[in-house]
């Protein structure tokens, strides 16, 4: 399994994903033993910086939690079994599906995930009706019109998405029109009474 490492305050940890934005980090999923794991996010929660790097020895480049996020962290926690490790996911609230904020973070295993995951959140946040047959359609426009902006990361994929219902809705209409998305059947339609 590959990994980064991350440093703080003397304290120090096994990183087996990240997704960062400049200097800013976005998620962070640390493996070590449970006192390094909660010192390290104890001083990113703090506003203090931390030191990203490909092994526990160079200095790496120094980061810190996104400020947009700052106050809306989740820290969730597993001992690993038979090892005495013990992990620790720093999430952000636009990460979580159920979050009532518009823009949302996209953490997908892989990116044949991402199109179905994108219209998930897109279905929780937007008032707009749309299907899932239109997911690969709704993520390509994300892409293209800057609304869905690639993270770099490791370990994991991830998007900063800030829709644009207005934009959307336009761009669907359009879309339907030209026949590039096909419509719902009308069994899968609900009744307007």
């Amino acid at each position: 399994m590959d990994t980064m490492h991350i440093r703080a305050a003397g304290f120090g940890a096994a990183v087996d994903a990240y997704a960062l934005d400049a200097s800013e980090l976005w998620f962070l999923s640390m493996l070590g033993n449970q006192q390094s794991v909660r010192a390290v996010w104890a001083r990113l929660v703090k506003g203090e910086g931390a030191y990203l790097a490909d092994d526990q020895f160079s200095g790496g480049r120094a980061s810190w939690l996104a400020r947009e996020a700052r106050r809306e962290w989740r820290l969730h926690t597993a001992r690993l079994p038979g090892t005495g490790a013990y992990q620790g996911m720093l999430v952000p609230d636009a990460a979580l599906y159920a979050t009532e904020r518009r823009e949302f973070l996209l953490l997908a295993r892989s990116e044949e995930e991402a199109p179905l995951l994108h219209f998930r959140f897109l279905n929780r946040r937007l008032e707009l009706p749309l299907h899932p047959s239109w997911a690969p359609w709704l993520w390509e426009r994300a892409l293209h019109s800057g609304e869905a902006l690639p993270l770099e990361s490791f370990g994991v994929r991830a998007w900063r998405c800030t829709p644009d219902p207005a934009e959307l809705q336009e761009a669907l209409g359009r879309a339907l029109r030209g026949h590039r998305l096909p419509l719902p059947a009308a069994a899968a339609l609900p009744e307007v009474a």
